[in-house]
């Protein structure tokens, strides 16, 4: 068995329109996905990661190029695709007549699911994303929170051994998505694949494995979080707590150029895209200056390195 679940190769998607120049949607792209890994595709608005995702679940057929799922091309076999797969996708909607408990059981009788166990799991899966209480309410009644919660649990019904997920979290408190998270961790750990966008970049952050950054539907990086993390080495965040701020404290820090600059009270921080010997020495000058309480220096973040590739891609 192949260790592959997705294989994308060139995949293109232009929307032609008689009164414009026609969008380029998805422009090129060529990627694999390994079975039960949480994979990651990032970009900003209008990047592509939507047309993507409805391309690999039918939705919307390629240009040009190929994708398939599990070994399905999703072209030629999309029936086999879709028998495949859990789909979470923005605009997509709950069966907005149908009750809470009637849209997790008809997602599971779709797939062949039914009887008293599949009743007990849909009040499991209810009271986890906490929507229990509103088992008895129409879909189309709900805010559109409550909404997206019952559209991400009705993966939770079935067994389908690829999602995917398009802002998974939209909707959901601190505390549900964090659960959320950890069954999405769990069932990847279990074998299921796993496909999500998202804007919340610490999101990604903590779940990915693996991360494709795309902009204008072109790839611009690729890799897990510590390779991504190597492509802008020169990126620090730095965090000095002092007894007092050093007067003209503006003055001793323009000349490393801070890409980020906040002073909040007695502390300072800074990002700075400079060798690790200059950031070294911007710290003993400013302590020079004042006695400082607390000093952490830190590697850039996701969303550091986010907004880094995506700028170079735009300009490039």
């Amino acid at each position: 068995m192949s260790d592959v679940a997705i294989h994308v190769e060139n995949l293109v998607k232009v929307y032609q329109s008689h009164r414009a120049t026609p969008t380029r949607a998805v422009d090129g792209l060529t990627f694999d996905v390994r079975r039960g890994s949480i994979f990651g595709l990032l970009g900003p608005n209008g990047a592509g990661k939507t047309t993507t995702l409805r391309v690999l679940t039918t939705l919307t057929r390629p240009t040009s190029g190929s994708a398939a799922v599990l070994g399905h091309d999703v072209v030629s076999a999309p029936l086999e695709v879709r028998k495949q797969i859990g789909v979470v996708i923005q605009e997509q909607a709950a069966e907005l007549l149908l009750n809470v408990t009637d849209n997790l059981l008809t997602f599971a009788r779709f797939h062949g699911l039914t009887g008293a166990s599949v009743r007990r799991q849909a009040a499991e899966v209810m009271a986890r994303f906490g929507i229990a209480d509103l088992a008895d309410r129409k879909v189309q009644d709900l805010s559109g929170g409550a909404r997206r919660r019952v559209q991400v649990a009705k993966m939770f019904m079935v067994e389908t051994p690829v999602v995917f997920l398009d802002e998974f979290s939209s909707g959901m408190d601190p505390i549900l998505k964090r659960d959320v998270m950890n069954l999405l961790r769990g069932q990847a750990a279990g074998g299921r694949t796993i496909v999500l966008t998202t804007q919340i970049l610490t999101e990604a952050e903590e779940l990915c494995d693996d991360i494709l950054i795309i902009n204008s539907g072109r790839q611009i990086a690729r890799g897990d979080l510590n390779t991504l993390k190597m492509l802008t080495d020169r990126m620090y965040d730095v965090t000095l707590s002092f007894e007092r701020l050093p007067s003209a404290i503006g003055e001793l820090v323009a000349p490393y150029n801070p890409s980020r600059m906040i002073v909040a009270h007695h502390t300072l921080r800074l990002q700075l895209n400079e060798d690790e010997s200059r950031v070294l020495e911007l710290v003993s000058t400013l302590a020079r200056h004042e006695r400082v309480l607390r000093i952490e220096i830190n590697g850039a973040s996701l969303e550091d390195v986010f907004v880094e590739l995506t700028r170079k891609g735009a300009a490039s």
